[in-house]
C-alpha cells in the first residue's frame, strides 16, 4: 500500500506540473520583479504619507508676524545672497555679482526659473530697496543695480535678507499653510514643502524652556531647538526613550561682561584688565570667546592664549589701580539678565575673593545706566561691529572711545578686499581686547533635542 501511494503522488504532481508548470514559473519571475520594484519604490511612497513627514518643531520666544525666528524665514525664502558659517558671502538668487564705482555701485545678475510659492515669477521688480539710502535701477527682469551714497563693504551681507511678496509668499522650500496668532504674538506657524505638499513642519511657540520641555514630555512637539540645557525636573531629555540629544555652539550670540568706561571706578583700565584676568579658561555654559568674533569667522585672529585666567596678574593691577589706594576695597554693582544669573553667581564669588565687593542686580533689559553688566549681544554675519564700539554710536553701552578704534571700524566698512579688511579687524581686536571695554566670556551651547 505504502508503493501504491508514492507512485500516485509521483504521479498527480507531474500531470500538476505538466499542467500548471508554466503559469507557476511565469508567476514566480512576476512575483521576484514586483519584489524589486516595490522595494526600489516603497521609500518613495513611505515619504508621501502625511503621517510620517509632519514636524512639530518647539522654540522659546515670543515672536509678532514681522518678527520670526531666523530658522522660519530662511525656510520660507532666501535672499540675494547667503553668508556660510564661516561668514564668506555665497550665491543665493542671484548668481554672481560686480561691485563698481569705488564699493558704491552694486550690480547683481539674478537665476532663472526661479518662482514665487504662489507660482509668480521672481524678476528684479520683485526687490525693493534696502534703505532710504539706496537706489535702485532694474536694467532688465534678470539684473537688478544698487547705488550708495558712500561706500559700504557689508552690503553683501544686507542683501543676505530673505525676499518676500505679501503675506508672506517667498522662494524657500516651503511655503505658509497656516499662522494661528494669540493676540499680537504667533502662537504656530505651519509650514508646507513645495516639493512634497504632506511634509510639513509646524513651529510652535513657548514661553519658557521649562513649558517647552513639558510639551515634549507630553508629545505636544517632537523636536526641540535651541534650549541651553537638557534638564527637566528630576531627570534628563536625554533619557527619554527614542530621543537624541544633538549639542551645538550658537556663535550667533556672545555672553559678555560690559564695563561702563565712563564710570569713576572703572574708568580705570587696570581694573578692567584685572577683572578679566580672574575669568575662569572654561564654561559649562558655552564655549570661552577671547574676542568679539567665534572662531569660525574669517576675521578672527585672536589666539585663545588672549588673557587666560591668572590671579597674580589680577591682583596685581587691580591694587595698582586709583580706586584701591581710596578703599580697602573696590566696591561695584553687576546688572544681569535673569538667564545669566547663575554665571554672575559666580563671577561675583571669584572677584570677591580678589578683593572686589560686587552687588548683583537683575534687570529684564539692557540697563541705561550701569558699572557693569553681564548681558549679550547678537553677532553679526558681517564682522562690522561699528554700531557697538564706534564713540559715536547709540548702541555703544560701555560709553567706550577711542579713536583709533572709531578709525578701524570706519576703515572696515569701506575696504572691500579681504585681505585688507582682515588686517584691519586683526588690530581692532588687538586694541579692542588691550583696552577691555567688555570681557568676552563665551557662546552659549544650544541643544537640538530630537524624538525619533
Amino acid at each position: 500500500m505504502v508503493v501504491i501511494r508514492k507512485r500516485l503522488i509521483y504521479w498527480l504532481v507531474r500531470e500538476y506540473i505538466k499542467k500548471w508548470g508554466r503559469r507557476i514559473v511565469l508567476f514566480f519571475f512576476l512575483g521576484l520583479g514586483f519584489f524589486f520594484i516595490v522595494s526600489l519604490v516603497l521609500p518613495t511612497i513611505i515619504a508621501k504619507i502625511p503621517a510620517g513627514q509632519k514636524e512639530s518643531i518647539g522654540l522659546v520666544g515670543a515672536y509678532t508676524v514681522d518678527r520670526l525666528p531666523q530658522i522660519i524665514l530662511d525656510d520660507i525664502s532666501s535672499g540675494l545672497t547667503t553668508v556660510d558659517e564661516n561668514g564668506k558671502i555665497k550665491p543665493a538668487l542671484a548668481k554672481s555679482w560686480r561691485v563698481h564705482e569705488n564699493g558704491t555701485g552694486y550690480i547683481f545678475d539674478l537665476k532663472d526659473g526661479v518662482t514665487f510659492s504662489d507660482g509668480t515669477k521672481f524678476t528684479s521688480k520683485n526687490i525693493d530697496s534696502c534703505s532710504q539710502d539706496v537706489t535702485v535701477y532694474r536694467p532688465s527682469d534678470h539684473v537688478i543695480a544698487f547705488k550708495l551714497k558712500e561706500e559700504y563693504a557689508p552690503f553683501l551681507t544686507t542683501v543676505s535678507s530673505p525676499i518676500f511678496r505679501k503675506n508672506f509668499v517667498g522662494l524657500g522650500e516651503y511655503s505658509v499653510k497656516d499662522i494661528q496668532l494669540n493676540g499680537n504674538f504667533v502662537e504656530s506657524i505651519t509650514l508646507s514643502s513645495r516639493k512634497n505638499k504632506f511634509k510639513i513642519k509646524k513651529y510652535q511657540f513657548y514661553p519658557s524652556s521649562d513649558s517647552l520641555k513639558t510639551a515634549y514630555s507630553l508629545g505636544e512637539v517632537s523636536k526641540i531647538l535651541g534650549i541651553s540645557d537638557v534638564k527637566y525636573k528630576n531627570t534628563s531629555l536625554e533619557a527619554f526613550p527614542n530621543t537624541t540629544v544633538k549639542k551645538t555652539v550658537d556663535y550667533h550670540k556672545l555672553v559678555t561682561i560690559f564695563y561702563n568706561t565712563q564710570d569713576k571706578v572703572l574708568s580705570d583700565k587696570k581694573i578692567r584688565t584685572g577683572l578679566s584676568y580672574t575669568i575662569p579658561d572654561k564654561f559649562t555654559y558655552g564655549e570661552r570667546a577671547y574676542g568679539p568674533y567665534p572662531p569660525v569667522s574669517w576675521a578672527n585672529r585672536i589666539e585663545n592664549s588672549e588673557h587666560i585666567q591668572d590671579f597674580e596678574h589680577a591682583r596685581l593691577l587691580l591694587s595698582a589701580s586709583s580706586s584701591s589706594e581710596d578703599s580697602s576695597k573696590i566696591k561695584l554693582v553687576m546688572k544681569v539678565l535673569p538667564k545669566y544669573r547663575k554665571i554672575a553667581d559666580e563671577i561675583s564669588s571669584i572677584w570677591n575673593k580678589n578683593g572686589v565687593e560686587v552687588k548683583i542686580e537683575e534687570v529684564n533689559t539692557v540697563p541705561d545706566v550701569f558699572q557693569v553688566f553681564l548681558g549679550d549681544f547678537n553677532i553679526p554675519d558681517d564682522p562690522d561691529q561699528y554700531s557697538l564700539w564706534h564713540s559715536q554710536q547709540g548702541n555703544n553701552i560701555s560709553n567706550y572711545t577711542n579713536l583709533r578704534i572709531d578709525k578701524l571700524l570706519e576703515d572696515g566698512r569701506k575696504t572691500f578686499n579681504i585681505a585688507d579688511r582682515q588686517k584691519i579687524y586683526s588690530d581692532f581686536q588687538k586694541y579692542l581686547i588691550e583696552d577691555q571695554p567688555a570681557t568676552f566670556l563665551y557662546f552659549p551651547y544650544e541643544y537640538e533635542i530630537i524624538r525619533k
